[in-house]
């Protein structure tokens, strides 16, 4: 009987891997899947807001295919930006508490402040501006529920005159340049977070917000050109290569950025070899090998590095299909790398025993609170979002959808 208890206990013990102290055996990870996915999707909102700020504000002319799609994939992702924290609550309901009791000393408060902003004052407001003509003429030309909500949509402002489309083109200009250190500050928060825990070697550094906002801008870019390849095949329609070939362009540059202040602070970690720098070395090579040395270096990286980087070079002679795949294929394994990326931040942190000495085992959940399950859920309803928005404000019948920013004088 005794044996039976005692193996009973040392099975729901956690496990560690080295040498810890034995007050340490009732700690186990408290921040799961969801928080992993937290970041990730709004790094996408970030990274895909940047996209459209490259033909609205820096008028990026090959872009404009993509500029709608890229403000239609923000909005629907920042719409469940929020969904990974309030199921991870134990009461989601006290949420509003962060806005009728504001503690301006904690950084995930600040956070209802900023995605409030972000989300009412520039990324709504700016699609309400470049959508305003067309809510209105659809509205005329569309019956039923559709044409409810399109009038609906318009709050009764149905002035479409040149100087009132002027107006509203400059002020969605104006939005979007205050919309990009918004989108900074959206996501950058995120790693300021894990950075300023200086205790955890794994999470305390300086640099931690840039790699956060560096990732987001690749992640959203890659997520706008498989978004574009696979709504181009579902249509029908003929990609336009020279809308991809800029996307790829910027996707290539933002991957070497990024890559290179990675690197840049694991170089830094390992000369300066501080305390529990072992047990980071431990966690590449064995704990974390198949998520930060197979899935974010290997093939979140390295491998659409090489593949985008010789395009760059060679795709004035590459037939347009091998781009179109090239492109694809890398977006997606960038995706997968910047989700890799999250897991290995979130989760790594969590391993180290506060010995610094050994590493701390996670148990992967099918279902509950912190199951994958649930996080697979979450990740899917951004999409089934962009479906909705897609249908009403990118479908093909609808006249004047391809509309594209305006040139405003003076800008």
């Amino acid at each position: 009987m005794y044996m039976q208890l005692a193996t009973a206990i040392t099975e729901a013990a956690p496990h560690f891997d080295g040498y810890v102290y034995p007050n340490e055996s009732g700690n186990h990870p408290l921040w799961g899947v969801l928080i992993v996915l937290y970041p990730y999707i709004t790094g996408l909102v970030a990274g895909a807001f940047i996209m459209a700020s490259l033909v609205r504000v820096f008028r990026v002319k090959p872009l404009e295919p993509v500029y709608r799609l890229s403000l239609l994939t923000a909005l629907a992702f920042m719409l469940c930006a929020t969904l990974p924290l309030l199921c991870h609550l134990g009461h989601p309901e006290r949420s509003i508490q962060i806005m009728i009791t504001p503690h301006l000393t904690s950084p995930m408060a600040i956070f209802g402040f900023v995605y409030a902003w972000y989300l009412m004052a520039v990324l709504l407001l700016e699609l309400w501006l470049d959508y305003r003509q067309n809510l209105v003429e659809w509205g005329k030309t569309e019956k039923g529920l559709q044409g409810f909500i399109y009038r609906t949509l318009t709050v009764g402002v149905t002035d479409v005159s040149e100087k009132a489309i002027k107006l509203d083109d400059k002020m969605s200009w104006i939005i979007s340049i205050v919309g990009i250190p918004s989108a900074f500050l959206l996501h950058g928060y995120v790693g300021f977070i894990f950075g300023s825990i200086k205790a955890n070697p794994w999470w305390g550094n300086s640099i931690m917000p840039i790699i956060f906002i560096l990732s987001a801008m690749v992640s959203g870019i890659a997520l706008c050109v498989f978004l574009y390849i696979l709504l181009s095949k579902i249509r029908g329609r003929a990609i336009d290569m020279r809308c991809l070939d800029a996307m790829g362009m910027f996707l290539f540059y933002g991957l070497v950025i990024d890559a290179t202040i990675e690197a840049l602070d694991w170089v830094h970690r390992a000369y300066s070899a501080q305390e529990g720098f072992h047990v980071m070395e431990y966690m590449a090579q064995q704990r974390l090998f198949y998520t930060l040395s197979i899935g974010q270096l290997l093939m979140g990286t390295l491998v659409p590095l090489l593949a985008l980087g010789a395009l760059q070079v060679t795709r004035k002679i590459v037939p347009d299909v091998i781009r179109k795949w090239t492109y694809g294929t890398s977006a997606f394994l960038i995706l997968i790398g910047v989700l890799a990326m999250r897991w290995n931040v979130v989760m790594g942190g969590q391993f180290y025993s506060k010995s610094l000495r050994g590493v701390m085992s996670y148990k992967f959940e099918f279902a509950g609170a912190e199951g994958w399950l649930l996080g697979v859920i979450i990740l899917s309803l951004p999409f089934i979002i962009l479906t909705v928005l897609i249908k009403l404000f990118l479908s093909e019948r609808l006249p004047t959808a391809g509309h594209v920013p305006h040139q405003v004088e003076g800008e």
